[in-house]
């Protein structure tokens, strides 16, 4: 294929992509170096937005807070969803006659806006009426009853619990694949030296498992600092209860859409393009890391 006629079908998918991505990605980039008056553009302010970000109330609280949650998430859900989802892939790669149909349960929730799952557990959840707290208090376990997005101490953990219920399918089906691709004869090499389940998995599967695990933990990482349906469903635009469900994305739909203050179009400008540095480098710096790790088993 001529590479005049390559970029002629790549050409639609560049429109795309600049029309509804790079281009509001650099229209919000230069609003934060602006004052702004309502949707009045004002001077040129330089670094004035992103100062504002660190130096002004609410921000001094609530930025580090909705940071902290963030992070907090992230280092959860990649625990819980790399282990879980690597163990549930493992056991289902050695059932071959239920594996396609029990991948196709564990993908359903994945396939489930995060909107509604929100809402969903917030009424199964519910203190009053939610079938969890009935069915804990039928069988005798009244203490364990509990409101459980009601309380600081218990919502953050529950998010957390539900979007690795609602995501764990998307490991299962990558590690399920990954695991597809090791060639048998290497276990089986291994099984006529004398090796054991616990040490094939873990000398032979696990290294050559690395490109997976990697693209897991940085798709994990952009998600997990860029949520925003499941915490709103959950607890609102202000984190409820008590800013315990609080996240970047939330604060950031609170300045540009909440705040009512006339500057919140540079503010939200300055947030958003702070977000995208901390997801743009973490990112960059996971993938470096975790390639870096990658050659030094394999190589």
């Amino acid at each position: 294929m001529r590479l005049g006629t390559a970029a002629l079908f790549v050409l639609p998918a560049l429109v795309l992509f600049g029309v509804f991505i790079l281009y509001p990605m650099v229209t919000a980039f230069s609003y934060a170096f602006f004052d702004w008056q309502g949707t009045s553009r004002g001077a040129f302010v330089g670094f004035k937005q992103f100062e504002a970000l660190f130096t002004k109330p609410p921000f001094t609280t609530d930025l580090p807070r909705a940071l902290l949650h963030n992070i907090v998430f992230f280092l959860a859900t990649i625990v819980l969803q790399n282990s879980i989802g690597l163990g549930i892939a493992s056991l289902l790669h050695s059932r071959a006659s239920t594996r396609r149909a029990l991948q196709t349960l564990f993908a359903v929730p994945y396939l489930v806006s995060p909107l509604v799952v929100g809402y969903l557990w917030s009424l199964l959840l519910s203190p009053a009426f939610g079938p969890v707290n009935t069915l804990l208090r039928k069988v005798g376990l009244e203490s364990w009853a509990l409101p459980w997005l009601g309380d600081p101490t218990t919502a953050l953990p529950v998010v957390i619990l539900i979007s690795v219920w609602q995501w764990i399918g998307f490991p299962v089906l990558l590690y399920g694949a990954a695991l597809g691709g090791i060639p048998e004869e290497f276990s089986e090499a291994a099984r006529v030296d004398g090796a054991r389940p616990s040490q094939i998995f873990r000398r032979i599967k696990l290294p050559l498992l690395l490109p997976a695990i990697g693209t897991v933990s940085v798709l994990t990482f952009i998600f997990a600092m860029e949520a925003f349906a499941l915490p709103y469903a959950v607890g609102g635009s202000t984190g409820n209860p008590g800013g315990a469900t609080d996240f970047l994305s939330l604060l950031f739909y609170r300045t540009a859409f909440d705040s009512g203050a006339t500057d919140a179009i540079g503010t939200s400008s300055a947030l958003a393009t702070l977000l995208f540095v901390v997801i743009f480098g973490g990112a960059l710096t996971a993938t470096w890391v975790l390639r870096r790790q990658e050659r030094r088993l394999l190589g």
